[in-house]
């Protein structure tokens, strides 16, 4: 057997390679990160073997610089296994006290892991898989950004109207972007015409705010501390314009995720109060689920899993949540739990029981996404629907 490491970095991977008896086979390839550099390390490699079989590929997932010649090594028929950096640096610190790292030491480590440990086989994921990752992660990142402009938009409008967000349920409304867009401070909306203020805001309502909301506006807004600043007024229009650019990127994300998803015809959508959104989020993170063997593997694949302490006669009893899994399928899951609390009994009587117990909120709802774990888990694994009476 043939195990080959790969250091992967922007513009060049390092690669070692090694047989099973320990002698070196390559002690450093560096190749340069395209075609002509993959298809050296392929030939490098075809030299020591007529089978693919017999050789085994490891590198470290290290985001997207990773996947090309990961997409390369999969399709020739290699043997890939996609190692967590972490695990690469525990290994290292565990076979010698020296601080050294060099892309060659690390290539070599990576190797060796391949004979000592025992990892699993990288899995290619399906297309829809491939498709809801790449979606869920960019609407993740729009999301984060569009709610950077919104605290932005409520500062603006402290500034510009402060007494708007008392009378609103929100400024980042569709109705007030629109008020403000137009009329960007609360000197414009005092000195507009009723009729015309009428229409704007019930246009951008659903008729949600009639004539009475419109004099109500105005009649406050008449009566404004706020700052007529014509900077501050076109700042706020800028970012208003930002926010509605952003919304309908992650509304044309939402719909591509929804068709991909029905395509699917998932059994997580049939949990109740698990939305498309959610459920893409969910299901581009896990991936195949046949690489966890239980629920619990899962649960620390998200990273919720709790950490643990012990030491002679000390357990620990505060125990907080490990968080080094997926910050996406976590981020999913801690919302999907919020939401299925609202929309299923068994899981909100879960909840109260919990709290009952004297549990914290962010504790409680911890407890809550671990069952859910296990029944996302369940319904995967045997593609049924999910039935109440089942979980409870």
């Amino acid at each position: 057997m043939i195990y080959v490491g790969i250091d992967v970095a922007k513009d060049k991977h390092d690669c070692f390679a090694m047989n099973s008896d320990g002698e070196i086979l390559i002690e450093k390839l560096t190749i340069t990160n395209n075609l002509d550099g993959f298809e050296t390390l392929y030939n490098s490699l075809m030299n020591f073997s007529d089978s693919l079989y017999n050789i085994k590929v490891g590198l470290e997932a290290t985001g997207h610089y990773s996947n090309n010649i990961l997409n390369f090594l999969t399709e020739k028929g290699f043997n890939i296994y996609l190692i967590n950096p972490l695990q690469t640096n525990l290994y290292v610190k565990g076979q010698s006290l020296r601080k050294t790292k060099t892309d060659k030491l690390d290539a070599h480590v990576i190797a060796t892991m391949l004979i000592s440990d025992n990892l699993k086989p990288y899995i290619p994921v399906s297309y829809h898989i491939s498709e809801l990752k790449s979606l869920t992660r960019h609407r993740f990142r729009l999301v984060k950004e569009n709610s950077k402009f919104k605290t932005s938009l409520v500062r603006l409008v402290d500034i510009v109207f402060p007494e708007l967000p008392k009378i609103v349920s929100s400024v980042a409304q569709k109705s007030c972007l629109a008020l403000l867009s137009e009329l960007p401070n609360a000197k414009k909306i005092a000195e507009c015409n009723l009729t015309h203020l009428t229409h704007l805001l019930s246009d951008n309502s659903n008729k949600k705010f009639d004539r009475d909301k419109a004099i109500e506006i105005r009649e406050i807004a008449k009566k404004s501390i706020g700052t007529p600043s014509e900077s501050v007024a076109f700042e706020l229009k800028q970012t208003i314009s930002i926010i509605q650019f952003l919304q309908k990127q992650i509304d044309d994300i939402d719909k591509r995720i929804k068709e991909i998803l029905k395509e699917i015809d998932t059994p997580i959508l049939s949990i109740p109060g698990i939305s498309f959104k959610l459920a893409g989020s969910i299901l581009a993170e896990i991936g195949d689920i046949s690489r966890f063997d239980s629920p619990s593997k899962l649960l620390a694949f998200a990273g919720l899993d709790p950490s643990m302490y012990q030491s002679g006669k000390f357990f620990s009893t505060h125990s907080v949540m490990v968080k080094r899994g997926s910050k996406y399928l976590r981020f999913a899951l801690m919302n999907a739990s919020r939401m299925v609390c609202m929309n299923d009994a068994v899981f909100n009587n879960f909840k109260n029981k919990k709290m009952s117990e004297g549990k914290h909120y962010m504790v409680t709802m911890g407890h809550v996404a671990k069952k859910l774990v296990r029944v996302i888990y369940y319904l995967l694994k045997t593609n049924n629907k999910y039935e109440a009476d089942k979980v409870a």
